[in-house]
């Protein structure tokens, strides 16, 4: 039987730390506890929240309906040939699944070590990190949809992924909850190293033949260098998108600015380096009452303790301001705004 809670609190359910109430909370174990919660038409009226490790929302009010904490397990494997397919839980916490590949030595995830948050919202998201994106490496996803109470499959081409992007972040947001995802790795390590932090790292420790697991470990010790651990101070990694800009803007902002960090982004496109620009305008380590930019990477806001949500937004504005000011360039938010 279902656990229908009331006025349960979120500072425990969200990376940023902050303090906010949920008007009712449920959680899903097994997809079938899906069926029979929106067998019950009063759910299916009540406004929805989906929260998994909640890494990438920020929290600005008391939540007025439904929190339903995904939290269904488990993986599986099989191989075929050179191919492996690996079956995770919308639960599953996204870098146990990671070294669980990894550890096999199935090859795909190791670039993506350490990025917080659950396995079902990686797809939502189509996350990314040093040279690889979610839709490299994914094959299909399982979602229940709530409509209808029924399951359905995604491909890699239903998802519509785009830089951050998903079909389930737009024409379909909020009528799937995502349940299981799959994912195609390989036996054979075609290891990606375009990103220089990843080559330099892998000089200092003598490694000239890299295996996925040294691959993995070194981007762990980046992402450690430069992110705080949620855990000790509150945060959700990259609060704002990497921009991208056409050619055309970017010789224009080059002219005024040589050293801006760029890298190509086809079709005629530039995508910037939003860490670098946040930077260059003064933020980086900077504090604003309970709130901030990290010391070592301005693209991570943080929650120095008891910040409110509605601190932390503010913040971005005013971010997202100073920087438009500088280098007319808008810079956009990753982290989903729950208001």
């Amino acid at each position: 039987m279902l656990q229908i809670e009331q006025n349960v609190s979120l500072k425990n359910f969200n990376t940023f730390g902050v303090e906010a109430l949920a008007k009712y909370f449920v959680e899903i174990n097994h997809e079938d506890d899906l069926v029979e919660l929106f067998m019950d038409p009063q759910w299916k009226q009540e406004r929805l929240l989906v929260v998994g490790g909640g890494s990438n929302m920020l929290l600005l009010n008391d939540f007025d309906g439904l929190v339903l904490h995904v939290n269904i397990r488990g993986f599986e494997h099989r191989i075929e040939h050179n191919n492996v397919y690996v079956e995770a839980g919308g639960g599953e916490v996204w870098n146990d699944l990671v070294n669980f590949c990894v550890a096999r030595e199935y090859a795909g995830l190791e670039n993506l070590s350490l990025i917080p948050g659950s396995v079902g919202a990686s797809p939502i998201q189509n996350i990314g990190a040093y040279g690889v994106e979610l839709k490299d490496v994914f094959h299909s996803c399982c979602a229940f949809e709530i409509a209808t109470g029924t399951f359905k499959t995604f491909t890699n081409t239903d998802c519509k992924f785009g830089y951050r992007e998903s079909v389930f972040k737009n024409e379909l947001k909020g009528q799937y909850i995502i349940v299981s995802v799959k994912f195609l790795l390989s036996l054979i390590a075609n290891v990606n190293l375009r990103y220089g932090a990843i080559e330099q790292e892998l000089t200092n420790r003598g490694i000239t033949a890299p295996t996925i697991k040294d691959v993995s470990q070194v981007v762990s010790h980046i992402r450690v260098s430069k992110l705080p651990d949620p855990s000790t101070i509150g945060n959700a990694g990259s609060f704002f998108k990497n921009p991208v800009i056409t050619q055309a803007e970017f010789e224009t902002v080059h002219a005024k600015f040589p050293d801006i960090v760029n890298y190509p982004a086809g079709d005629g496109y530039v995508k910037l380096a939003a860490g670098w620009l946040i930077e260059q305008c003064g933020w980086k380590g900077k504090i604003i009452g309970n709130t901030g930019t990290w010391k070592n990477q301005a693209l991570v806001l943080v929650n120095h303790g008891g910040a409110t949500g509605r601190e932390v937004y503010n913040l971005s504005s005013q971010i997202i301001d100073s920087v438009y000011t500088k280098f007319g360039v808008t810079l956009q938010r990753e982290v989903n705004i729950i208001n």
